[in-house]
Order: C-alpha cells, then sequence, then structure tokens
C-alpha cells in the first residue's frame, strides 16, 4: 500500500483512532451547534436570491449567541452557547445595519443585546474580493474562526474564484474550510443559491438543488433550504396570493447527524426578520353538503 508523502510533523498531527478502546469505552456525546449540524463542520445554507438566507442566517447567529431563537427552529430544545463570526461579502453595511436594528426589536432586554454584541463578530466584505484558496485570506478566515463556535459565509460565490461546476475545483475550496474546521472546531455554513431550475421547479427543498456542482452537496455534512410558498401552497393553506411572497418554508435537505428536523413554516416581518408561522391546511371543497374524498 502506498504511504503518504507526510513530513514527520504532519504525521504527528494524524490522529490513529484506538480501535479497541473505541468498542469498550462510549464516546462523548456529539456537540450540536444548530439542530443537526455537527460542532467542527461544514453545511450549507441554500436559497433563491431574495428568499431571506441572509437574515434568518443572523437569525441563526443570535440563536447560538445568547439561545434566543427568533425564528424558532429548535422546538425548545437548548443549544450550548458561543461565539460567532459572520464573513458579509454581499452585502454592504448599510443593509447589515438594516437588519440588525430589525433584528434588535426582537431583542427587548438589554442585557441580551449586549452579550450578542460581544459574541457576535461581523466583518462586512463586500468589494475585498475575499479568496479561501488565496493563502492570506485563508489565514485571515481561519484566524476569524478562532475561539468561535460557528461562522458564517455570506455568500459561497463570494469567497473564491473557481468554477462551481468543475467538482475538482469545489472540492478543493470546500477542503479549505474543512481544514478551517478541524484546525479550530469551528462549524463553518456558507449561503449558496439554489439552481434556476430547482427555483422553477419548486424543488428548492431537495438536496441537489444547490447551484454547481453536487460536490457542493455530497462534500458537506448538512444542509438547510429556504424554499418560497408556490401557488398550490397558497391555495392549500388558504393564503392570498398577493400575500404568499410573505412566506418561506425551512428545512434541513441534508443532514449526517441526529435525528431528522422537520420542515416548519417562517412569516416574513417587518424588516424582513423570519420569524415562526402557523398555518393550517384548508378543509377540502365540499360538493352536495359533504367533504370530498
Amino acid at each position: 500500500m502506498t504511504q503518504p508523502n507526510f513530513n514527520c510533523k504532519e504525521r504527528e498531527r494524524v490522529m490513529t483512532i484506538d480501535i479497541l478502546h473505541a468498542f469498550e469505552h462510549q464516546p462523548p456525546p456529539l456537540d450540536f451547534v444548530l439542530p443537526g449540524l455537527l460542532a467542527g463542520t461544514v453545511g450549507s445554507l441554500v436559497s433563491p436570491g431574495g428568499a431571506g438566507k441572509s437574515m434568518l442566517a443572523m437569525e441563526l447567529a443570535i440563536l447560538v449567541t445568547c439561545g434566543q431563537d427568533i425564528a424558532g427552529i429548535t422546538d425548545g430544545k437548548k443549544y450550548p452557547c458561543g461565539d460567532v463570526a459572520f464573513l458579509a461579502a454581499e452585502d454592504p453595511a448599510v443593509a447589515i445595519q438594516q437588519r440588525l436594528y430589525a433584528l434588535g426589536k426582537q431583542i427587548p432586554d438589554p442585557d441580551i443585546r449586549m452579550h450578542v454584541a460581544e459574541r457576535l463578530a461581523i466583518e462586512p466584505l463586500l468589494g475585498k474580493q475575499p479568496d479561501i484558496a488565496n493563502p492570506e485570506w485563508a489565514a485571515y478566515i481561519k484566524a476569524m474562526a478562532e475561539g468561535k463556535r460557528l461562522m458564517f459565509l455570506d455568500t459561497l460565490r463570494r469567497f473564491h474564484s473557481k468554477e462551481e461546476n468543475d467538482s475538482g475545483q469545489m472540492a478543493e475550496v470546500l477542503g479549505r474550510m474543512e481544514a478551517i474546521t478541524a484546525a479550530t472546531g469551528c462549524a463553518i455554513v456558507f449561503l449558496h443559491h439554489s439552481s434556476k431550475a430547482a427555483a422553477m421547479n419548486g424543488q428548492g427543498d431537495q438536496q441537489q438543488a444547490s447551484r454547481g456542482s453536487s460536490v457542493l452537496v455530497d462534500n458537506i455534512r448538512w444542509q438547510m433550504f429556504l424554499a418560497g410558498m408556490n401557488a398550490a401552497e397558497a391555495k392549500k393553506f388558504g393564503v392570498d396570493e398577493e400575500l404568499k411572497g410573505y412566506w418561506v418554508r425551512d428545512g434541513v435537505s441534508k443532514q449526517n447527524y441526529g435525528p431528522p428536523y422537520g420542515e416548519r413554516w417562517l412569516r416574513r416581518g417587518e424588516g424582513g426578520v423570519l420569524v415562526q408561522g402557523k398555518l393550517e391546511a384548508k378543509p377540502p371543497a365540499k360538493k352536495g353538503g359533504r367533504n370530498e374524498a
């Protein structure tokens, strides 16, 4: 068998699992950052443009910093809190400030606001052309991940200069992220757009809705999605056509660890804040005084 060409120092950093010990000793419990997202792994948040993924990512960041679940995705379950980094390369600082102002109205307690401010680092990088394949940028992203529990990259397209349909090049991009998560223990979630075909065909909740190479799904451990309400869903829940744009469906389309995550509807409120909404299917239309089968 050909041995990897490691030098001695690299070989020392490779951990070999003690199989007999693993057979006989119960391992520590899995450390989840978000439902299904394991600490120290790479995941994604996928949706069409304008669906609200940047706002949801900020809400998830707040959840990790202080436990306040604005979007209601945890069903009341508690997850360990920690520091979060949000690298925003798609929006100008003023747009980020608008989102924070809207989110601040959901956090009336000044002590919790201060807690979030101390634990959440947001870096606006629009126009800086970050590239994770560049050693200097990779070192910067790694430095931002140090001591953090979670990092968001908004959006993936803004953090590399590779061809997204090339599996080899995308494997390299994800490999850079994995190297950072392995070295720091920080989970990385990159925001990404769904393909036009998936959006048009109402398949935004599928694993392969992600734009570009299938490696962007196959090589990660967790994928959350946001999908807008379509006409059939609006009819099912009795939502007026002109109001269906206020509703998005959230779920996890790929999950390698932990119990399944159920889908839920989120309602777009003031300032674009996403909060858990309640929808009930309309009863079937009646015919001749009786419900249709």
